[in-house]
């Protein structure tokens, strides 16, 4: 029999939630209650839960979308549809999605047991925690979206190397989503149980980085009043991330390299060594072999962290991932501001699509959420800002020689898109209109 297993119940109705809570706990089962979607979102977030259970009727955010997002983010989830409402195709579209069984209310205690105890039984996969890494789904991976052939390779490399503790470094752009692919190598994995600890070490002032990755004993310097351990010991059995690794000091990278060579670390101000077991992943938006060649970094380091090197794309590499994306912080920020999902229009997405994208991920996200709380009701290109908006492209780039000329030719076609409006256009060129003035004539 099945004990303390996690089930989470979700119903806007607080009298069906304490009743299925009550049979529950008499059943050995640990609950959690949850009378809206979004804080079931919540609850899935911070705990590990073996089973949902939901109704489909609920005002503002319904038990379909809570249903569609579970299937897409947490694929070993088995789902009991508990409803009021019983229709055939409403049976059908839940089962599409995976729903183990569906219990129309009223229910007896026992049709609620065997219903349950059905749907751990046809749970074929094992448990999986909140973090684990989606493997059924073809547009997902984990936190990682994405169908792209560039997202394939990445997705490859992490199922390839996730099993052992080989250093993987992680090259991309600011905002590709680093540390997701970091996040995915750690709970894909047979180590996910341990601890994964995230650090930039662009963060943390130089003179403290080593004794934050290190620890250090009490009176090891001035302010050190206790003993403290460091990252590497409080991500021992698991992984250290360590984002930013270029900025790393010369005497920092002398000590990780003794760390990645002995296996061991010495607190600042001790003398007894401290065995470690972890994985170590690193990321940088720099090129390291150039930082190499100026001084700024060793070279047997270098070869030490990148084992294996994970290359992330960039947005506008993986334009076709940006339908995927832009659902996944519609939906995010719909719950978020709106109680219910919203839609974007086809010409809306387009822009979005055909737009470079310079700070990528981070900056998609941060459209959608100005978007959702600028729209009415869907999101439209009215919403979108003005720099997204108006970014022009032209066919004929090809055959233009010199600069200067495609200079004029972009500036022209700024001025058409914003009906002359010099001010707008040169917010868009991001010049000021004195410059834009200057130009023209």
């Amino acid at each position: 029999m099945l004990e303390k297993e996690n089930i989470l119940i979700v119903d806007d109705d607080i009298h069906i939630l304490e009743l299925i809570q009550r049979h529950l706990k008499n059943l050995n089962f640990h609950t959690f209650k949850a009378v809206s979607v979004q804080e079931a979102l919540t609850i899935l977030k911070d705990q590990t839960i073996d089973l949902l259970i939901t109704d489909l009727q609920m005002p503002g955010v319904d038990g379909m979308q809570l249903i569609k997002y579970t299937t897409e983010h947490y694929p070993s989830l088995p789902t009991l549809v508990v409803t009021g409402y019983p229709s055939i195709d409403g049976a059908i579209e839940v089962m599409k999605h995976g729903v183990v069984d569906y219990l129309t209310k009223p229910f007896t205690k026992e049709e609620l047991k065997a219903a349950v105890f059905k749907s751990f039984s046809r749970s074929d996969q094992p448990k999986k925690t909140q973090k684990d890494i989606v493997t059924t789904s073809k547009t997902s991976y984990g936190d990682l979206i994405g169908s792209s052939e560039a997202m394939r390779k990445v997705t490859e490399t992490i199922d390839r190397l996730k099993n052992n503790k080989a250093t993987v470094c992680i090259v991309g752009e600011s905002g590709t989503g680093k540390e997701l692919v970091a996040r995915s190598i750690h709970y894909m994995g047979k180590f996910s149980r341990g601890p994964f600890i995230a650090v930039n070490c662009g963060a943390i002032p130089e003179n403290l980085l080593e004794s934050e990755l290190f620890g250090y004993v009490k009176g090891a310097f001035t302010g050190a009043e206790t003993t403290k351990t460091g990252f590497f010991q409080a991500a021992n059995q698991g992984t250290l991330f360590l984002d930013e690794i270029g900025n790393a000091s010369m005497a920092t990278q002398l000590r990780l390299l003794r760390v990645l060579q002995e296996k061991e670390v010495v607190k600042v101000g001790a003398q007894k060594p401290e065995k470690i077991d972890l994985r170590v992943v690193t990321a940088t938006n720099i090129d390291l072999q150039e930082l190499i060649k100026k001084g700024g970094f060793r070279e047997d380091l270098y070869y030490r962290l990148t084992v294996v090197q994970i290359d992330v794309p960039t947005l506008r590499e993986r334009s076709t991932d940006i339908p995927l994306l832009v659902d996944k912080f519609l939906l995010k920020y719909a719950l978020e501001y709106r109680d219910r999902y919203l839609k974007i229009s086809p010409e809306a997405l387009e822009i979005l699509k055909r737009y470079h994208w310079p700070g990528n991920i981070r900056e998609l996200e941060n459209t959608i959420q100005r978007a959702v709380i600028m729209c009415e009701n869907s999101v439209e290109v009215s919403d979108l800002p003005e720099h997204v908006k108006y970014q022009i492209e032209f066919s004929d780039s090809k055959n233009l020689s010199t600069l200067k000329e495609v200079e004029k030719r972009y500036i022209l076609k700024v001025l058409d898109a914003t009906n002359q409006n010099k001010t707008k256009a040169a917010e868009i060129l991001q010049i000021d209109r004195k410059t834009l003035r200057e130009k023209l004539k």
